[in-house]
């Protein structure tokens, strides 16, 4: 079985996560450093928000492959893909450009985040409990 609605999320997040990494490379570069963050709250929010971004987003899509391939509606499937996408590229943004401090837009992330999470973890159990409840 394929997870076309789950491959185009996945697709989206590889790409947020080059344009992630190509900003904490360019601090690396900046700074010649291969470790840490040279004591500048932009360089290490540049990393934070890459950090972020792989702490959350494989098991949001891990959950939506699941639901997918186990037959949850691809409509389900799509809106809460979006909201762990917009929300992961709401939270980089702003991560970045709040320079790691509070930031309506890195905020607003997480929330979208944490709810896709959520909702995916509650498709799942629905799911396995029409199969076999």
């Amino acid at each position: 079985m394929i997870a076309p609605v789950t491959a185009v999320f996945a697709a989206v997040t590889g790409l947020l996560l080059l344009v992630l990494s190509a900003q904490v490379v360019k601090y690396r570069i900046k700074y010649r450093q291969g470790l840490g963050v040279a004591d500048d709250p932009e360089f290490e929010a540049a990393v934070r928000a890459h950090a972020n971004l792989i702490e959350y987003a494989p098991l949001g899509l891990i959950m939506l492959g699941i639901a997918e391939v186990n037959g949850v509606a691809a409509t389900l499937i799509y809106w809460t893909g979006m909201a762990l996408v917009v929300g992961r590229i709401l939270h980089a943004w702003g991560m970045i450009n709040g320079k790691g401090q509070p930031h309506k837009a890195r905020m607003v992330g997480i929330l979208l985040t944490w709810l896709a999470i959520l909702v995916a973890a509650g498709l799942l159990l629905w799911n396995v409990w029409q199969v076999y409840g």
